[in-house]
């Protein structure tokens, strides 16, 4: 487990590809118990695991379903990734729960300077819009967020100076696509209500059969029909960032 709050940016040292797989030797001054051999490492918001380690750099190794449902594929020599060790007990969850298991990819539909802070909007696959609630928590490369404003076919948030500076979400541009990891709560909420009566369980990989924003709404889990009700442009959380 995780929790949205990014330790450090590393930087892609070597891509090795072979048949239906990836390693990555990432450089990043990680301490000895976080890059043991066997250890979980958040990359990006994808849990992987260490399979080398020096004091200077990493090596990860990403298979053909983690290539296929993430961005982790696109990573070139050179390109930078959000870093966080696994939740230990005892530590502060400063973000939300984050379970390293990206759900699907939301892609940067727009972006947009609010004083020193920036707000941006992501368009995210139609199975995943029931998970998004105002004021909820999402993870977007491993970066914990607060969801500002949700509309029909994504979600806004705002981020603060400091989560620019100190994440890559500063470099990202339009069209760019991100991990996303929906709250598990939204999750399991999500799951249970299709137990309801008269509702169909849905099959995996299937939109919630059932599960609405409507539904959600009347079962006192959103603010009203789109989610967007108690959202206010001058009171909107801002990201919980690194």
């Amino acid at each position: 487990m995780f929790t949205g709050l990014v330790r450090s940016v590393g930087s892609v040292e070597r891509v090795r590809a072979s048949a239906e797989q990836k390693t990555f030797v990432i450089a990043a001054a990680l301490a000895e118990a976080e890059r043991a051999l066997g250890a979980s490492v958040s990359v990006s918001g994808v849990c992987l695991t260490v399979t080398a380690a020096t004091p200077r750099n990493f090596t990860v190794e990403a298979a053909f379903e983690t290539l296929a449902v993430t961005s982790l594929g696109g990573l070139e020599v050179g390109s930078h990734v959000n870093l966080e060790p696994a939740l230990r007990l005892g530590d502060a969850l400063g973000g939300h729960l984050v379970s390293g298991h990206v759900d699907g990819l939301a892609r940067l539909r727009s972006r947009s300077a609010r004083g020193e802070s920036a707000e941006l909007w992501f368009d995210v696959p139609l199975a995943l819009l029931p998970y998004l609630a105002v004021k909820g928590s999402a993870c977007l490369d491993g970066v914990s967020l607060t969801i500002n404003a949700v509309d029909g076919r994504g979600f806004a948030v705002g981020l603060i100076p400091h989560t620019l500076s100190v994440t890559t979400l500063g470099e990202r541009r339009v069209g760019d696509a991100l991990n996303l990891e929906v709250d598990l709560l939204a999750r399991y909420v999500a799951r249970l209500l299709e137990f309801r009566p008269g509702m169909t369980p849905s099959i995996a990989g299937n939109a919630p059969a059932g599960v609405t924003h409507e539904t959600l709404a009347r079962a006192g889990y959103l603010a009203g029909p789109t989610g967007a009700a108690a959202s206010d442009p001058d009171d909107r959380a801002e990201g919980t960032g690194a």
